[in-house]
């Protein structure tokens, strides 16, 4: 199954990015299960929770309008690539978590040569070699079934909790205002947290 959204919209997507690589591929067919699975859930009602931070998450942002902004993407830092999905409304959820051989026997190839690439040690012929393994683990991430990509479960608990309008408070050191939820408690004065950790000796 070819990934179900135009090339105009995919085009789109990229750009907002602002390249095309194997990690946006697994966001945009993250975006397409929402589009599927989740096509009568009101936008204000769909909330996202990424456990990663990887290209990825820019195409759930714009292919299904969770964003940081509205508070309805929350990022959880577990270094996995598994998105779970809520609709508030109707309280249900789904959890995706991508396949380790959805990416094709390549990738450890692709990951070897990424790392030397990032230190400056590839060669002319590896970067060839991982422009080659990059576009096609993305044609192959475009095209497999959703079922082959992502492991869905569906999720029993409730949704994370809509955003909320806090007070900010004035740190008693640098003078900054801080959301109340962000400050600390310390020798009897309110800290935002980068203060807290320069006199807060166990950190």
């Amino acid at each position: 199954m070819t990934c179900t959204y135009s090339p105009e919209v995919i085009d789109k997507t990229i750009t907002f990015h602002g390249h095309s690589c194997p990690g946006l591929a697994i966001g945009i067919r993250a975006a397409e299960y929402v589009k599927l699975n989740f096509s009568d859930t009101n936008p204000a009602d769909l909330v996202c929770v990424t456990e990663t931070d990887m290209c990825g998450v820019d195409a759930i942002q714009y292919l299904t309008g969770c964003t940081y902004g509205k508070g309805n993407l929350i990022h959880r830092d577990f270094g996995k690539s598994a998105f779970s999905f809520y609709d508030r409304k109707a309280e249900r959820g789904v959890r995706l978590l991508l396949q380790p051989d959805s990416r094709g026997s390549d990738h450890d190839e692709l990951a070897l040569l990424m790392g030397k690439n990032s230190s400056g040690d590839i060669t002319d012929p590896e970067k060839k070699r991982l422009s080659e393994l990059r576009e096609s683990i993305q044609k192959r991430l475009m095209h497999l079934p959703l079922k082959e990509i992502f492991q869905s479960q569906e999720l029993q608990y409730s949704p994370p909790r809509p955003a909320r309008v806090l007070q900010s408070l004035i740190c008693e050191s640098c003078k900054e205002q801080t959301m109340e939820s962000r400050t600390r408690r310390f020798g009897g004065q309110t800290l935002c947290i980068p203060c807290y950790e320069q006199v807060e000796q166990k950190i």
